[in-house]
């Protein structure tokens, strides 16, 4: 089997079997000729299955070590799709530090068609076991979360699942395969948001779900199909594109990161950090036994009273801007962008403070962005 680095830029379907072409065509066709009337063509219409798409999925379930991969158009597509798989009355376990829109779907969507979840800190077993119910039938938490970078080991919570008969869905968007494979730690479904670190340039909006499951695999591959989400072909094209460089794009975010903690450090208008690879973070210990690195996202809180609109604002190099994983530095506070949507009170005894920014550090020379941190907080003198 071939080494993962070599993986990213040769699986899936990497060579055109009709043409030899190294790079996958884009086949931008909404239905495909069928010859024989009933002969269940592998390729019909573009929404049950699409040969760039196709490459796609299999190119991420391999990455994944998992049956089969799904690719959506988006990330929120992709983790509402995996919902869809449970029904009215179903309970689930969710980790407290979630994506916004994560908690907005739960809150706002899946609610309301009467599905119950309960919020739990999934780095405490017992609180885990806790809050177990007859009618619990999955967890589902994110590792590192957004925007805290707080570390569940995964292996534990797995154990804990199985012995209860519930499945495990982790959003492995910060991580990505290349740190970290949680299928391999004994999940049921990984999800992502590929519009990240797996496309990687900041051009596509895309999500991915993988399972190493083949009758979660059926009823994935059912209900991708009769919602309807996926992703098209030159987005499908787009992402296989960005994913052939995630491990060199990696090593430069990961160095880049770590300089920049470094800085970080030492900048007295900086009251807190979050990052997994500091030996004192709570979760290093379960961070360095379950990844294989730690990653490119940052968050950091200025010290009271300073003034974190105007640091923001006054950044010349880092844009301000949601996302995170693309190749330019990107810089957001969590309060009133990505996280805006969850209401202050429920924020704050989260952890997610209003002087809380998340910072997404790219592959751009890390003089020049801790350069550009420099001199925004020297604003706040």
């Amino acid at each position: 089997m071939t080494k993962f680095n070599t993986q990213l830029i040769h699986g899936g379907n990497s060579e055109d079997p009709t043409t030899g072409a190294v790079s996958t065509p884009i086949y931008r066709a909404s239905t495909f000729h069928q010859r024989v009337l009933g002969g269940h063509p592998k390729w019909e219409y573009s929404r049950t299955g699409n040969p760039t798409r196709a490459a796609l999925e299999k190119l991420m379930a391999q990455l994944e070590e998992g049956v089969a991969g799904f690719a959506f158009a988006s990330g929120s597509a992709a983790i509402a799709t995996v919902f869809s798989m449970y029904s009215r009355g179903d309970h689930f376990i969710v980790g407290k530090d979630v994506y916004g829109g994560t908690f907005r779907l739960i809150n706002q969507v899946l609610k309301r068609f009467g599905m119950e979840f309960m919020v739990v800190d999934t780095r405490d077993l017992a609180a885990i076991e806790a809050a177990i119910q007859d009618n619990t039938v999955a967890i589902y938490f994110e590792t590192p979360t957004n925007p805290l970078l707080q570390i569940t080991d995964v292996r534990a919570v797995t154990v804990l699942a199985r012995r209860h008969h519930l499945k495990t869905i982790v959003d492995n968007t910060f991580a990505t395969p290349y740190n970290q494979r949680p299928l391999t730690l004994g999940a049921d479904v990984v999800v992502h948001s590929a519009t990240k670190y797996l496309a990687g340039h900041s051009d596509v909006v895309a999500g991915i779900a993988v399972t190493n499951d083949a009758a979660l695999a059926d009823r994935l591959a059912f209900l991708q199909n009769s919602l309807g989400a996926t992703l098209g072909p030159d987005d499908s094209w787009l992402v296989q594109r960005g994913i052939k460089t995630l491990a060199a794009r990696m090593r430069i975010h990961e160095e880049n990161a770590a300089a920049v903690v470094a800085f970080l450090q030492s900048d007295a208008h900086v009251a807190k950090i979050y990052y997994p690879v500091l030996p004192d973070f709570p979760g290093h210990a379960v961070a360095a036994k379950q990844t294989r690195g730690f990653g490119a996202m940052i968050a950091f809180e200025l010290r009271a009273g300073l003034d974190v609109k105007k640091f923001v604002e006054h950044l010349q190099l880092i844009d301000l801007a949601e996302s995170l994983g693309g190749i330019e530095s990107l810089i957001e506070v969590p309060a009133v962008m990505t996280h805006g949507s969850i209401p202050r009170a429920v924020r704050l005894r989260d952890g997610i403070s209003d002087e809380l920014i998340r910072l997404s550090v790219g592959i751009e020379d890390a003089a020049d962005i801790i350069a550009d941190l420099k001199q925004a907080l020297g604003r706040l003198d």
